[in-house]
Order: C-alpha cells, then sequence, then structure tokens
C-alpha cells in the first residue's frame, strides 16, 4: 500500500503523485491540514513536520526523493 502525506500548497507532494502515476502505482493521499492526528503520528515516526511524506509498505520516504521511492517500490 502507498500513501503520500501533503498539504494544499505542497509542489513536492504534486510531483510525489504525477511521479507514482507515471509509474502506474495507485495511492491514497492523506491531506494533513484536515488530519492533526496523521500529522502528529508522522512526526513521532520520522520526526519531520515536512510534506510531502511516502509511506510505501513499511518505508516512509521524507521529502521529494524518487529515488529513494524507486527503491521502496521494488520492495513491495
Amino acid at each position: 500500500m502507498i500513501t503520500v502525506f501533503t498539504t494544499s500548497s505542497c509542489a513536492y507532494c504534486v510531483m510525489v503523485k504525477k511521479f507514482l502515476l507515471m509509474k502506474g502505482k495507485e495511492f491514497e493521499v492523506v491531506n494533513l491540514e484536515d488530519n492533526p492526528e496523521a500529522r502528529q503520528s508522522l512526526f513521532e515516526k520520522t520526526g519531520a513536520m515536512t510534506v510531502p511524506q511516502t509511506r510505501i509498505g513499511d518505508k516512509i520516504i521524507v521529502g521529494w526523493n524518487p529515488g529513494a521511492i524507486v527503491s521502496a517500490l521494488a520492495t513491495i
């Protein structure tokens, strides 16, 4: 399962979503502006408040990092 944690004004979040679509992957989007519990949970796991954060399987990639996304996709 792939989840992209985003906010409304995040340009890098758009890039992650486009990248995943180009790879033919389905994903869920969680807007952290609407879900403070998810924001807190991510912060506790990663120590980062920034977006995007992309959960692929059991990995969480912080920021726009296509290499890490590709590596994580290979594990699911």
